[in-house]
């Protein structure tokens, strides 16, 4: 019993360490076009996503990383065996990619406190999706274990990665050809 108590933790865990990540990037990104409002709107909106963004990262998202790895270790600690199997060890490296992931929406968190992010909101898109592609990474490993064929897996996680960015690049048009109607609408 001890064990579906520790596992339920660890997922919920994970689902908001998830959440954080996915929506810190989206904070960076409505930031930095923020940059390209009028002054009075750019003051505005950069106080108010720079408030949300210090909340967000520092009352979700590291104390739900820091719990889903507590939570996740216990459940090493209750099943030892797990630490033998190759699927534990592929996912503990997507883990460790999430750290990394995670480590790199710290120092983007640094330069927004600082007033600026070098990225554009194009490249913070992308990057958004790094996110997503280790979490079906993870899921299907720890669902499928060993049966999930290794090429097919890979394939998979390739096939998401590329309609994710082809889905980024249709995005991209819709959003430039709104705003291009926009300011033709405008200076009609």
């Amino acid at each position: 019993m001890e064990y579906l108590y520790i596992k339920s933790l660890h997922i919920i865990f994970v689902t908001t360490w998830f959440a954080g990540l996915f929506y810190i990037i989206r904070l960076f990104i409505y930031l930095k076009e923020a940059e390209d409002k009028p002054a009075v709107v750019k003051n505005i909106l950069s106080k108010q996503y720079l408030l949300m963004i210090k909340r967000l990262w520092y009352i979700i998202t590291w104390p739900s990383a820091l719990l889903a790895s507590f939570f996740a270790a216990w459940l090493l600690y209750l099943q030892p065996a797990w630490l033998s199997a190759g699927w534990m060890h592929i996912k503990l490296g997507f883990v460790g990619l999430l750290y990394a992931y995670h480590w790199t929406c710290q120092l983007l968190y640094n330069q927004a406190q600082k007033g600026t992010i070098r990225y554009s909101a194009f490249a913070l898109r992308i990057w958004n999706e790094v996110a997503t592609i280790i979490l079906f990474a993870c899921v299907f490993l720890v669902v499928l274990k060993n049966t999930l064929g290794w090429i097919f897996g890979v394939a998979g996680i390739v096939g998401i990665a590329v309609l994710l960015m082809l889905g980024i690049q249709l995005y991209k048009k819709i959003r430039q050809k709104h705003n291009w109607d926009q300011t033709n609408d405008a200076t009609s």
